[in-house]
């Protein structure tokens, strides 16, 4: 993957972390079951580490 590449995947994963904790704080303030969404950010967390690493060797 090319430097260029890796950057705008980054982009957009930190793009789906903020829509997907806004769901979260929603999730959590109707009551409603947020441990999809936390499952979800964890692993967009890996990914962002993941990639930023592959950034820092290019």
């Amino acid at each position: 993957m090319e430097r260029k590449e890796i950057e705008e995947k980054i982009q957009n994963l930190k793009m789906d972390y903020i829509r997907i904790q806004g769901d979260l704080d929603k999730l959590e303030t109707v009551g409603g079951n947020a441990a999809g969404a936390i499952r979800e950010l964890e692993l967009i967390e890996t990914e962002m580490k993941e990639l930023n690493q592959a950034l820092q060797k290019k």
